[in-house]
């Protein structure tokens, strides 16, 4: 197996939010909201979080030492859809375990889908969420392809507004991190027979969480996986579907045994070209040149990737989503590159979003 380098290249640091105006035009569809938004959320909470914590102060937590770990926060959002088709009113509800039955659709075949965002904290206390539209139109088109009913843009955008505010005692400090926004669609209802469920459950929760790898910025060294696949043509690879994620345990859990921070996938028919690392989308810069392996449904489509390529057009680079094959990238011999540049090699999701 070989051993790469993966190292973020400054471009990079064009995606971490900050002021509205440091990004590009199209990116400014972010969130932005804070004490004087007053929600429904605000409301629910104001007796129970803020008699806690002042509305801006922060919870009792370890900033400096934050990782990239389950950190119970006080409240989550939830509502539920039957077999019309129609999610109902959701509310914010404290933090908690969920009931389900054994033959839910989501414990016996899978049936579930999720998202992953972030909220940030600016230095006058507002919170911005990186563009929550896009993983709605996401969580849509992973939701047709489960054959599951999925909340519209409003009521997704809504719901993690919510939990944001609700929570916002557990978002960092500017600097220090992020609230990362779990939206969860799964098909609840039981169901024995291999078929649809016949209600579904959409919620939301949240974690404080800082670094995804422990290298926090620095060099990862990344295990390019010859054995396992992570997803194949015709698969469900394409969307953010619940089943795409337990399997590539094993291999990520020996690449780590070897001392590897990560997985790279190739591709399950010709195991020639690049695909992405397990949980984030990879990028190879060479000169004004980037390229990432084309979504063709093997691939997520990232919403991290789509503002990177957006962001790189913006600074003159050209952009290019096509077929990678690893020895061509490995020995630098891309067609109309010139070998005696730099190739640079970076991996990005929400995940890694700071």
């Amino acid at each position: 197996m070989i051993r790469r380098t993966a190292c973020l290249s400054k471009l990079v640091q064009s995606v971490r939010v900050g002021s509205s105006s440091s990004l590009p035009t199209k990116l400014r569809d972010h969130r932005c909201f804070g004490p004087g938004a007053a929600s429904n959320a605000e409301q629910a909470c104001e007796a129970s979080v803020y008699s806690k914590f002042g509305k801006n102060e922060y919870a009792d937590v370890d900033w400096d030492n934050l990782g990239f770990g389950l950190v119970p926060t006080d409240y989550m959002y939830m509502m539920k859809c039957s077999n019309n088709g129609i999610f109902e009113q959701g509310q914010l509800n404290r933090y908690g375990n969920i009931e389900l039955s054994p033959a839910a659709g989501v414990l016996n075949y899978g049936q579930g889908i999720y998202e992953g965002m972030k909220a940030f904290r600016k230095e006058d206390g507002n919170l911005l969420i990186f563009r929550p539209d896009q993983n709605a139109m996401r969580m849509k088109i992973g939701s047709e392809r489960m054959c599951m009913p999925s909340p519209s843009l409003d009521q997704f955008i809504d719901a993690v507004k919510q939990t944001a505010q609700a929570n916002k005692c557990w978002v960092p400090p500017p600097g220090k991190g992020s609230l990362y926004i779990r939206p969860l669609l799964i098909g609840s209802g039981p169901i024995l027979g291999l078929s649809p469920s016949p209600e579904y459950t959409f919620l939301v929760y949240a974690s404080p969480v800082r670094n995804y790898f422990k290298e926090g910025s620095a060099p990862l060294s990344i295990y390019v996986e010859e054995e396992y696949d992570r997803s194949s043509r015709g698969g469900a690879g394409g969307v953010k579907s619940i089943t795409n994620y337990a399997p590539v345990l094993k291999a990520l859990l020996r690449a780590k045994s070897r001392g590897f921070s990560d997985v790279l996938y190739l591709d399950s028919v010709n195991k020639k070209n690049l695909e992405e690392v397990s949980s984030c989308n990879i990028f190879i810069v060479k000169g004004n040149v980037i390229s990432t392996p084309a979504t063709a449904g093997t691939i997520l489509s990232g919403v991290t990737r789509r503002s990177i390529i957006e962001i790189a057009r913006d600074h003159g680079y050209q952009e290019l989503q096509s077929v990678l094959l690893l020895w061509e990238t490995l020995h630098i011999k891309i067609k109309g590159w010139n070998t005696k540049q730099v190739l640079k090699l970076f991996v990005h999701s929400s995940t890694q979003l700071s």
